[in-house]
């Protein structure tokens, strides 16, 4: 009979997770056909067994239970089992906890599980004893694959619940039922075939409900929050491809899953619990808690099940015993596995997914079928690891950000109370993937991505009715972060090769094929496929493992041979590489103060951190590698790499509408919030509304980490002499590259349109590098080691600006720097029309533009255990200014110009001799190196030393330099315009409030409409040099805010201040080195000529002495040339490779004295006329020593103070000062010329 074949395969499984069933009950009932069984307790312990998971269960129960068996139609109807609420409340396990209680604990769960199946097995094949003769071993064989391939499961009312702390996340699904289909996705009674070796499965959830809840001591809900997700619906679609009809595991799996609308909901009190089971997935994930520990008299199931957690991703700071110090003995930590050895989080998470899908274990034994040659086959095939492939799709999702408050339900004073949400902030996804592809071991890879996102601000914030209803604001003035496309334009490309896709293979009736090998996989899933697919977002995270010894990539076959000898050795990889589409990200008031108000949400808890950092202990008992191991080491070192990308950037920060900032960064900083603030229904927003705009091209982030970090460092900080590879992998590395920046001013008007930006920064190009060395404490004996390194490479730098521009950046810095200002600063029209011209209107009189670039700016940093230094260049810098000239055309002005020839210019005879262009091979401007001890206590050993050169400068004091300094527009009322900015925020004010906060402003001419470029004087020429290679860091920087002085005398100052600079000269070797800067003053402006090489200060002033028009009378000053040197140093190149040695260090405090300044080629003379120069002060030198001695004074308090004593010593020169006529009337005062003015001021008490 059937009933003898199929009710033992019920009853196993029934029996096995239902405590206090009586088989012969059961089995009664099943042949009856229904069984229903009422308040049922489920066998925990042997839950936790089978599913290995890192909780405990802490209830379980079924309210009903009904199966229902078709004896009659068993063929072709197919078993229904219906579970009615089914209810499990879980938490994480309390042991967590030790090493010995978690191995000891395994090894109980494995010896209870073998006596299960022991007891089992004995029992099945003694039910399974008799046989009809009438049925023949294959006809039962087939009958029960179809019996088992076509179950019904029925859930109604399934709860699930999490405890910790105070949390309570509840899941709650009304229905789920998993039923085969056909290949039209339509529910029918299917089996495989030998033409078709496909089965099909579909499981759908109706109305899923989570709920996120807190909990007080007690253990009660006071008050319930709003549904993380409310009563969603999604279907799950099943695809299984099997070999042959005899195969026990499917070949290949797909299970995805469709979600058309997902509604999350986050209240602010839910959000730091949301982020707490966020960190507790994170933390089972890299295996920071539960089954990866930290002992070393571990037996050696632990010690697999810490090496198989590491195979899966485990962080690098995960415990890798020492006895692999080789290339960490891949053989032995890939060794075969017992099939109930206990495994890590990760490894348990894959293999749960063909789990669902095979037969018992004892499934044979039903079926009488002991054939040798089948159990052979069957062994032979779970040694290959099925092709898993794992999706989830959302056509929408949103999530809305919530801010509570309690109200009472009516005016009376004793009424309960209830919490009152209001909903502040909204992000909205469209065609949102997430992809998992598997096979074992050996390769994984998961890719993330979606199709468009915008974010919203929604009602008030913080009393601020700036998004209310009654406002009509538009959604685009409400989104303040836009990225990607909307699904209308983009299609279905999120469910490409998915199975809700009509064109993949599985829906064709064709085997899909999957990428397995890496160098494959990285040539198909390149970023650009990955952005043409979503155009929002795009991540893959692809690992894999690799034997040397094998071809390819490695096959499980590989893995679980059992001969170590045979494996060779295993190289694995992880790589991680994201992708962000062009964004447009808006900082305004409204998005601004809601993003910071989120962060205060997250940050107000005092949960403790799953995982703590363990001290790091270096083990004493560490084992000497011999060269083959070490040359085994460098052949290959596993590591984690991270690529994020961002594309076409565009991030616009608007002025401050209204600021309550004092509210929270406070808080965000660590101090708490003391501010208090009133509602208020009073907002209109102001229009136009001025703002800065910055856009990139391209922004590249790389991050490169060890994969065993700490058992790396352990092993190469014990050799003599690591090699360079070695120490290369000891360091975390990261690289940041910035393409196509470029930043400028706009407005928003009235209609939310934007006018044409005012370029302030042209686009250029910069890279940063850097390198931390993991754990530090391991090399405390080599102080030569670098810890810390970091490389800043800027080839070119251009800012402009006119004054009125200046004026609006600083109007729109004050009004987010001023916390607690009441009103937002007013902007004045005239202000406004200067800075944004209107298309085709010139203006009368523009306003000329200061134009600044830098060059070839490189900085390096380093520090070890006992020093910090720094070393770097500048290439060149230019100031130019651009004026209207006389015929219409724009002439440009230089102001200054660095490095220059001045070593010649103290004298006039350099305006009679030829002068040549600036030269492309020129030194550097700058050229420095600062080597700082990192203790006080360490200076007596080396001290500080300062290696500087500076180049020649050439200064062009123009007019128009004092043109655009003293731009102010008229003074006059705010602008009239439709929308006043009215911001009536009360805040509690500061007792001092800065009279700087009312910006004064007045009126102008217009200015003329800028220039998109940089001008040829700033940009060029470029001084061509070898470039080293672009190795970027990003630095974070923390903002801190100023704490006001005490009331001290300006006596006390001054004593603290010649205490910190005798602090950091008493030890300091100096060598400073500085040439002559020469100061060109005319009383009219002096335009390049277009002969003349652009940028030429010098060159110019020689052009305009010969030409044909008399020069403008000019004053020249030149300043001397600077050399200063400390006692008994020798000279050094001032560009070190850091760190470095000096030969001769001071030892003992005030050693650097006496110190040697001399003083070369100082004159002042003028240009008058026609090639007529006249000498104010001769050319004149002086050398100096100067000796400084100091001794600590007596003080019974902790401040001690010194005594210095001073001896300078002076050999001048002859000093000459002529003046006459000509020179005295160049220097009278002049309303026109102000600065001709001072000059002559200065020359009379000179001339006295």
């Amino acid at each position: 009979m059937l009933e003898s074949y199929v009710t033992p395969i019920l009853m196993s499984y029934v029996n096995r997770y239902i405590k206090n069933l009586k088989p012969s009950d059961l089995q009664l009932s099943l042949w009856g056909g229904d069984v229903v069984l009422s308040k049922l307790e489920l066998k925990l312990d042997v839950l936790e067994q089978e599913l290995k998971l890192p909780f405990t269960f802490l209830s379980g129960h079924i309210h009903e239970l009904r199966i229902h068996v078709p004896w009659t139609k068993l063929g072709s109807e197919p078993v229904v089992i219906t579970i009615n609420t089914m209810e499990c409340i879980l938490k994480l396990k309390d042991g967590i906890q030790d090493d010995h209680e978690s191995c000891g604990s395994n090894s109980t769960n494995r010896s209870a599980t073998e006596n299960t199946k022991s007891s089992v097995k004995p029992r099945r094949i003694q039910q399974a004893a008799p046989t009809d003769p009438d049925l023949p071993p294959g006809y039962v064989q087939s009958l029960i694959r179809r019996v088992v391939n076509n179950v019904n499961i029925v859930i109604n009312n399934l709860i699930l619940k999490y405890v910790e702390d105070d949390i309570v996340l509840s899941v709650n699904i009304t229905s789920a039922e998993c039923y085969t289909v056909d290949e039209l996705w339509d529910r029918a009674f299917m089996d495989i075939s030998a033409t078709d070796l496909v089965l099909r499965k579909v499981i759908n959830f109706s109305d899923c409900t989570v709920c996120l809840d807190k909990r007080n001591a007690s253990g009660k809900i006071e008050f319930y929050q709003d549904p993380l997700l409310y009563k969603c619906s999604f279907r799950t679609r099943l695809h299984f491809t099997y070999d042959n009809l005899n195969s026990k595991m499917p070949s290949v799996i797909k299970i995805h899953t469709l979600v058309e609308s997902l509604k999350l909901s986050i209240t602010d009190q839910q959000l730091p619990m949301f982020i707490r089971i966020m960190q507790l997935g994170i933390a089972l994930y890299y295996g920071e808690i539960g089954n990866f520990k930290d002992v070393e008299t571990e037996d050696s199931a632990c010690h697999n099940k810490d090496m198989l957690g590491n195979i899966t991703g485990a962080e690098d700071e995960t415990r890798i015993d020492m006895q692999y110090p080789a290339q960490y003995k891949g053989q032995e930590l890939y060794s075969q596995q017992d099939e109930e050895q206990p495994q890590g989080w990760v490894s348990w998470a894959w293999s749960f997914v063909p789990a669902i899908v095979s037969y018992d274990d004892g499934e044979e034994d039903y079926t009488g079928n002991d054939s040798t040659l089948t159990i052979h086959q069957q062994k032979v095939q779970t040694l290959k690891d099925p092709i898993v492939s794992v999706g989830f799709y959302c056509t929408k999702a949103t999530v809305t950000f919530k801010l509570t408050e309690m109200q009472a339900e009516s005016s009376s004073y004793y009424s309960p109370q209830k919490v009152k949400s209001k909903e502040v902030l909204c992000w909205e996804q469209e065609g949102t993937t997430i992809e998992a592809l598997m096979m074992g071991d050996p390769f994984f890879d998961c890719q993330i991505g979606f199709v468009g996102c915008r974010a919203m601000c929604l009602k008030g914030i913080m009393g601020v009715k700036d998004f209310e209803e009654n406002m009509n604001r538009s959604e685009t003035e409400a989104s303040f972060f836009i990225c990607g496309e909307n699904l209308s334009t983009k299609g279905l490309t999120y469910l490409t090769n998915s199975l809700f896709d009509y064109r993949s293979p599985e829906n064709n009736g064709t085997r899909a094929e999957f990428i397995l090998d890496a160098a494959h996989h990285k040539e198909t899933y390149t970023e650009i496929a990955g952005m043409q697919r979503f155009g929002a977002f795009y991540m893959d995270y692809l690992y894999t493992m690799e034997s040397t010894s094998g071809k390819g990539s490695a096959n499980q076959q590989d893995f679980s041979t059992g001969k170590n000898e045979d494996l060779g050795t295993v190289q694995e990889k992880s790589t991680k590489t994201l992708v962000v589409g062009p964004l447009d990200f808006r900082l305004d008031s409204s998005s601004v103060h809601r993003i910071l108000k989120m962060i205060v949400c997250a940050l107000e808890h005092e949960y403790e951190p799953y995982s703590r950092l363990k001290p790091e202990i270096k083990d004493e008992n560490e084992t000497i590698l011999n060269p083959e191991e070490v040359a085994s080491l460098e052949e290959y070192i596993p590591t984690r790499h991270t690529s994020v990308t961002l594309l076409k950037c565009t991030c616009t920060i608007f002025m401050a509408e209204f600021n309550l900032l004092d509210c929270l960064l406070p808080v965000i900083i660590g101090g708490k919030n003391s501010s208090n603030f009133m509602n208020t229904a009073n907002f209109q927003s102001l229009r136009p509304l001025p703002s800065i705009q910055i856009l990139v091209d391209k922004i590249n982030l790389e991050h490169s980490v060890p994969m065993y970090a700490e058992h790396l460092v352990h092993v190469v900080s014990s050799l003599t002499q690591p090699s360079d590879n070695l120490l290369h992998y000891c360091y975390v590395h990261c690289y940041l590259k910035i393409f196509g920046f470029q930043a400028g001013l706009t407005s928003l008007d009235v209609s939310g349109s934007y006018c044409l930006p005012v370029p302030i920064i042209p686009s250029f190009s910069t890279a940063l590098y850097g390198k931390f060395l993991k754990f530090p404490t391991c090399w405390t004996k080599r102080s030569q080691i670098v810890i810390t390194e970091g490389i800043f490479e800027l080839p070119n730098l251009t800012i402009q600006a006119t004054r009125a521009q200046t004026l609006l950046l600083q109007a729109i810095y004050q009004s987010w720097s001023h916390i607690g200002n009441v009103s937002s600063s007013a902007v004045n029209e005239i202000l406004m029309n200067e800075v944004f011209q209107n298309i085709g209107v010139k203006s009368k009189n523009p306003l000329p533009t200061l134009e600044g670039s830098i060059q070839n700016v490189e900085l390096k940093y380093c520090s070890t255990s006992l020093v910090k230094c720094a070393s770097g260049t500048m290439g060149s810098i230019k100031i130019c200014a651009k004026a209207p000239g006389d015929s219409g055309k724009e002439k440009l002005i230089p102001l200054l110009q660095g490095p220059s020839d001045t070593k010649d210019l103290h004298s006039t005879k350099w305006l009679n001799e030829s002068r040549k262009p600036e030269s492309l091979l020129a030194p550097d401007l700058i050229a420095f190196t600062v080597h700082v001890p990192q203790y006080m206590d360490y200076c007596h050993n080396s001290g500080a030393v300062l290696l500087c050169s500076i180049q020649g400068i050439a200064v062009n004091i123009d007019p128009i330099l004092y043109t655009w300094l003293i731009y102010q527009p008229q003074k006059r009322t705010s602008r009239h315009m439709p929308q006043q900015p009215v911001v009536a925020v009360p805040l509690v004010m500061p007792i001092s409030r800065r009279k700087e906060d009312e910006l004064s402003v007045g009126s102008a001419p217009m200015a003329k409409q800028q220039s998109y470029q940089a001008s040829e004087y700033a940009s060029s020429p470029i001084k061509t040099k070898t470039i080293t290679e672009s190795r970027p860091l990003s630095v974070p920087v923390k903002a801190m805010f100023n704490i006001s002085e005490g009331c001290r005398s300006p006596e006390e100052r001054m004593k603290e201040f010649i205490g910190i600079v005798w602090n950091a000269v008493k030890s300091l070797t100096l060598q400073l080195e500085v040439q002559s800067c020469c100061v060109f003053i005319p009383n009219d402006s002096l335009p390049s000529p277009s002969t003349i090489v652009s940028g030429d200060i010098p060159g110019t002033v020689r052009s305009w002495y010969h030409g044909q028009t008399s020069i403008p009378g000019t004053l020249v000053l030149c300043l001397p040339q600077i050399k200063i040197i400390s006692a008994g140093h020798k000279y050094m190149e001032p560009l070190q490779e850091i760190p470095f040695v000096i030969p001769r260090p001071i030892l003992e405090e005030g050693d650097a004295f006496p110190w040697t300044i001399n003083l070369q080629h100082f004159s002042i003379y003028t240009l008058i006329g026609k090639q007529v120069t006249l000498s104010l002060v001769e050319p004149m030198g002086c050398t100096s020593t100067l000796a400084v001695t100091s001794q600590k004074l007596l003080a019974t308090g902790p401040d001690a103070r010194h005594s210095f004593v001073v001896c300078l010593h002076v050999d001048l020169e002859s000093l000459e000062i002529k003046c006459s006529n000509p020179q005295f009337g160049l220097c009278v005062p002049s309303e026109k010329n102000l600065t001709s003015y001072y000059v002559g001021e200065d020359l009379t008490v000179k001339c006295v």
